[in-house]
């Protein structure tokens, strides 16, 4: 099956999309999840100097470092239209070509709160 990719963002004009590599699970309440994770917010990311970034979950801080891919990635879409029903197409809607690598344990923020109690109803 031959399945065509299309560029419409022009040369070298892709949206920069970046990786988020987190060591261990991100967690989250049951009742605040419901049927999935769209919009749910899991905390604050800070560039605090060139290459360095900080990434504030409740309680807990993890330092991590923007380093280059190997090879870039392609965010891709498939498109939706009753013309294309007997060929699928993919969009490109952005590309990747670095990550943001957290690999060290977190520190725990105990002297200020960063995260929003959850309210009794």
């Amino acid at each position: 099956m031959e399945i065509q990719v299309k560029c419409k963002c022009g040369q070298g004009e892709c949206a920069e999309w970046a990786i988020v590599e987190l060591q261990g699970a991100v967690e989250s309440q049951a009742s605040s999840m419901g049927s999935g994770v769209e919009g749910l917010e899991i905390g604050n990311l800070c560039c605090s100097s060139p290459g360095n970034f900080t990434f504030t979950v409740c309680y807990h801080e993890l330092s991590g470092t923007k380093t280059a891919l190997k090879k870039p990635l392609l965010v891709l879409r498939k498109r939706k239209d009753d013309e294309l029903r007997s060929r699928p197409e993919l969009e490109v809607i952005g590309i990747i070509r670095h990550r943001i690598l957290f690999k060290t344990r977190p520190k725990a923020l105990i002297s200020r709160a960063q995260c929003k109690e959850k309210k009794q109803a």
